[in-house]
C-alpha cells in the first residue's frame, strides 16, 4: 500500500545503496535469451562490478563470450546445465560458478523461472600470481568456520583465498540475534543480496530494516555493521574486492 503514495524503502546514496524487490526494473542484456535482466549494482551508481539477477523463461539460456569481464554466478533457484570453458555440470538452487577473464561461458536447458546471481568485474591480473581457475560447485560442499571464534556468526568462503583471484565471495549466516563485531570501514566495496532471514544493516550513519530479497552496495569506506532480527537465522551472499594494491 505504501507504493501507492510513493514511499519505498529502497535508498541510492554516494556511498551505499538499498534496492528491494519491489524496486525492480526488468531489462534485456547480450547473452541471454527468453529471460530477464535487473541490474542492480553498477558503475553508473559509482560501483567498480555489476550485480545482476537474471531470471530465465522457458525454453531461454545464457551463451556470454570470453572478454576481460570475470564472472561469479550463484543459482537462487532452479538450475540448468553450465558450461565454462570445457567444463559442463548441472547445477541446482545453491549451486555456484566462476568464470575466469577470458573464458566463456553458457547455461542450457534451465528449469523455467531459474534465478541467478551475477558478480561480474573487469580482471585486474598480477603479476607472479596463477591466473585464477574455473570453479563449479555448491554452497553444501563448503565448510563453513565461526567469524572471528563467534559461533553465531557463520562464514563460508566460496571462491579460493589465493593472490590470483581480485574479488571474493563469501555467504554468512547468523543466528537470532547474532552480529558483526564492530562497525566496519575499509577500502574492499561490498554487493550484497539477503537470501533468508531479516535484520538491520548500518550503513554509514543511517539504520536500514532488510530482508531476503533485498541488495546492499556497501562503497570503500562506507561504514558498516549488521545485526540479524527476529526468530530465524538470516544469511546473505556478498561480494569484496581483494588482493590488489590501493595504487
Amino acid at each position: 500500500m505504501s507504493e501507492l503514495f510513493g514511499h519505498t524503502r529502497a535508498r541510492v546514496a554516494a556511498r551505499h545503496a538499498l534496492i528491494t524487490p519491489n524496486n525492480h526494473v526488468a531489462s534485456t542484456l547480450p547473452g541471454f535469451t527468453d529471460a530477464t535482466a535487473v541490474v542492480l549494482i553498477s558503475p553508473v551508481m559509482g560501483a567498480r562490478f555489476a550485480q545482476t539477477l537474471i531470471t530465465f523463461n522457458k525454453g531461454g539460456a545464457a551463451n556470454v563470450a570470453a572478454s576481460d569481464v570475470e564472472t561469479f554466478g550463484y543459482f537462487m533457484s532452479g538450475g540448468g546445465t553450465l558450461g565454462v570453458g570445457t567444463h559442463r555440470q548441472r547445477c541446482e538452487a545453491g549451486g555456484f560458478f566462476f568464470a575466469p577473464a577470458g573464458q566463456a561461458w553458457t547455461l542450457t536447458a534451465p528449469k523455467s523461472g531459474t534465478q541467478l546471481t551475477l558478480f561480474q568485474k573487469k580482471f585486474q591480473p598480477l603479476a607472479g600470481a596463477p591466473a585464477p581457475r574455473v570453479i563449479i560447485s555448491e554452497v553444501a560442499k563448503v565448510k563453513g568456520t565461526p567469524f572471528l571464534g563467534d559461533p553465531a556468526a557463520n562464514l563460508q568462503m566460496l571462491l579460493p583465498d589465493e593472490p590470483g583471484y581480485d574479488l571474493a565471495v563469501n555467504i554468512f549466516a547468523y543466528q537470532p540475534g547474532g552480529h558483526l563485531p564492530f562497525v566496519e570501514s575499509h577500502i574492499m566495496e561490498h554487493g550484497l543480496l539477503m537470501l533468508e532471514g531479516a535484520g538491520v544493516y548500518r550503513l554509514e550513519d543511517e539504520w536500514y530494516p532488510v530482508q531476503a530479497g533485498d541488495v546492499i552496495w556497501m562503497g570503500s569506506y562506507c561504514p558498516q555493521w549488521f545485526v540479524a532480527m527476529g526468530k530465524t537465522p538470516a544469511r546473505y551472499l556478498y561480494y569484496k574486492d581483494v588482493n590488489r594494491s590501493a595504487l
